[in-house]
């Protein structure tokens, strides 16, 4: 009975907290706070684990997603996902829509929906259940997101209501946020990240993320345009949609039905402006038949549908006068021009700035001070400068050369040879460059130290506190608690993170040192390759580069890095600190050159190992993990349910294919 009330428990939390999602992400309309859900959250995963026989994948706790790295498998779509024809104008449309009334005599509406900029997703449902999601992929295949998926809130895990078909596909578009899209960017910038350049590509990197945690923390949302199988509620499309609206989806609240192409231009015409003031990127419209049966009946052609077509809108683009460029500084030196605008209005936000990128961008448009410039935005968030109106030009206007000295230290520029930005070469000296080092070094991936962001490092540099990555392991709680916005409970939180810092792994930590080319996947290779810091410094530029993936560049890199008797001190200093400097035990454990020179794939599901710990194993081996075949490919690692597409490839290429079984033996 104990069991039984358990069980029913567990229900009646998962359904009340799916309600509550459906009303706040959906709906928009909230009904208990915030701190009244985390409550009932908390008390269903509690139950959820200590009785582990009532799992299921679909609960809300599943949306937290998972910090283990994945490889996604390619799964068949059952329905091609088709690309839509564009249209630039109105004589496009009219000739789309005279294309199918020579095609069929039947009287047709027409459906007129927004089309979202983000990535596309095809969700599977079996009895109400979410089952698969996949991404668009070639057509044919798609990439399985189900895992990353299950953290989008606004997308139904369990669907409401009634008459839903057993099984369907419902289709739409992953979108992120402008505002979450602008936290994100200014996120990266702190972390000496390149920003996104735009919703789509930022949408589209996230839902692909090895981590479903950090899909969990972009907060993307999705709106769906499209179902299909048997048995569907309605003929019409749109009655369709209104009925998957009713099953707890997300739906465009703002498409129409139109009797003819007249009413699809002026729905066109309406919200040329309008959509800037969505939440959402969009850049266009889609038009379709409404009937299913006669969707059906006029078909596709080897790319398209005949019965749908998308009206792109041409990126706006406006003029205004330039005022001045002036430069910024980034973590690694590199200097990037900002063209200062006089503000005008563009795509429903005031421009003040625009990206010059590099000197050659400057150099080809031939920018002048006061010039009439012209800006557009297009599918890009950040606004560049398209053209110049030269004729309009002041005869004794200024021509912009790009600077020679560092805007912040005066130190000579530097550009080599086959890139296309400048540096400051003074990366002890130069103000940006320090605070950006230290910014990175704090930063979630890299020693993850709570507190220290951009404001209060910019304050701790300001009062002198700091100069480098090794000062801020000198700090003290009253030196942190006198700054401004601090106090007590900050300058523990900051203290305690440090201290908790000092357990980081090794290739997190030589990743936080931010050397110039070494990323994460660098920091890693490096580290169980070479093991500890003293033999990375040591190695030479051919014992750097006969490392799989360590080129030339990025072995000129580290050796300069060592060589800088400053950066010597300072990590003299880390490891008096206590900082990881070598692979702990667990890494250095069985250990062998087993696998050497070996690139391994890895698909699947498997029985005994984890992929994750799977992967470990070849690196400890001495082996390469790679994530796509080749002729170069040494073995394929097949599990359960690997996609056909890979065996296929494997297959054609002679890759020898081999079972975890077989892999476990290969070991020892």
């Amino acid at each position: 009975m104990a069991n039984e009330n358990i069980e029913k428990r567990i229900s009646e939390l998962r359904s009340t907290l799916e309600d509550y999602n459906y009303r706040y992400y959906v709906l928009s309309e909230p009904v208990i706070s915030d701190h009244e859900f985390d409550l009932l959250l908390k008390e269903l995963e509690k139950l959820e684990a200590d009785y582990p026989e009532f799992f299921d994948p679909n609960s809300p706790t599943q949306r937290v997603g998972s910090d283990l790295n994945k490889e996604f498998e390619q799964v068949r779509h059952q329905y091609p996902m088709l690309s839509l024809s564009n249209s630039y104008s109105e004589e496009e449309l009219r000739d789309f829509d005279q294309k199918i009334r020579k095609l069929t005599d039947q009287a047709f509406e027409y459906v007129c929906e927004l089309k979202y900029d983000g990535t596309s997703i095809s969700l599977r449902y079996k009895n109400g259940r979410l089952d698969k999601a996949i991404t668009r992929g070639d057509g044919t295949f798609g990439d399985d997101v189900t895992a990353n998926v299950r953290t989008i809130k606004s997308i139904p895990l369990r669907l409401k209501g009634t008459g839903f078909p057993d099984e369907f596909e419902i289709r739409g578009e992953i979108l992120l946020p402008f505002s979450v899209f602008d936290q994100i960017n200014e996120e990266r910038a702190g972390e000496g990240e390149a920003p996104f350049a735009n919703v789509r590509n930022a949408a589209s990197g996230t839902l692909k993320s090895q981590k479903s945690t950090v899909v969990a923390e972009r907060k993307l949302d999705a709106y769906f345009y499209s179902l299909l199988g048997e048995n569907l509620p309605s003929d019409g499309h749109i009655q369709c949609m209104m009925a998957a609206k009713e099953w707890g989806f997300k739906i465009s609240p703002d498409s129409e039905k139109c009797a003819n192409m007249d009413d699809v231009i002026a729905f066109i015409r309406k919200w040329n402006l309008k959509r800037y003031e969505l939440p959402v990127a969009t850049d266009g419209i889609v038009i379709k038949v409404n009937s299913l049966s006669l969707q059906q009946y006029l078909g596709t052609t080897a790319k398209s549908p005949r019965w749908a077509i998308a009206y792109k809108y041409k990126a706006e683009q406006v003029s205004t006068i330039l005022k001045s460029v002036t430069y910024q500084v980034g973590r690694t030196g590199a200097v990037t021009p900002v063209a200062n605008l006089d503000p005008v209005l563009l795509a429903g936000t005031t421009v003040k700035r625009a990206t010059l990128h590099n000197a050659d961008i400057i150099k080809n448009l031939d920018l002048h001070v006061g010039d009439t410039v012209f800006v557009e935005k297009g599918g890009e968030i950040i606004p560049k400068i398209t053209g110049v109106d030269s004729d309009s030009r002041h005869p004794m206007a200024q021509k912009v050369d790009f600077i020679r000295n560092c805007p912040e230290c005066g130190t000579t520029l530097i550009r080599n040879e086959g890139e296309a930005a400048h540096y400051c070469p003074n990366e002890d000296g130069c103000p940006p460059q320090i605070k950006g080092k230290i910014e990175h070094f704090t930063s979630r991936k890299a020693m993850n130290i709570d507190g220290l962001g951009q404001e209060t490092i910019d304050l701790l540099y300001n009062e002198g506190l700091i100069r480098n990555i090794a000062d801020i392991y000198d700090l003290k709680k009253e030196q942190i608690s006198n700054l401004e916005r601090l106090g007590d409970k900050s300058a523990e939180r900051i203290l305690k993170s440090l201290d908790e810092s000092r357990t980081v792994p090794f290739e997190k930590v030589l990743f936080a040192l931010g050397i110039r080319f070494v990323g994460e996947t660098v920091a890693k290779i490096l580290a169980h390759r070479l093991m500890n810091i003293e033999n990375i410094e040591k190695a030479s530029l051919e014992e750097l580069t006969a490392i799989d993936e360590i080129g030339g560049r990025i072995a000129e890199s580290l050796h300069a890095y060592f060589a800088n008797p400053e950066n010597i001190r300072i990590l003299n200093r880390l490891k008096e600190k206590g900082l990881q400097m070598e692979l702990d035990e667990a890494s250095l454990a069985n250990r062998s050159a087993k696998l050497e020179g070996l690139s391994i794939i890895i698909s699947g599901t498997f029985d005994k190992n984890s992929r994750d710990d799977l992967k470990k194993m070849i690196e400890q081996n001495g082996g390469k993990n790679v994530s796509s075949i080749s002729k170069n490919t040494s073995y394929l690692l097949a599990g359960n349910n690997i996609g056909p597409s890979k065996l296929e490839k494997a297959e054609k290429l002679n890759i020898p294919i081999i079972s975890e079984e077989d892999f476990l033996k290969l070991i020892g």
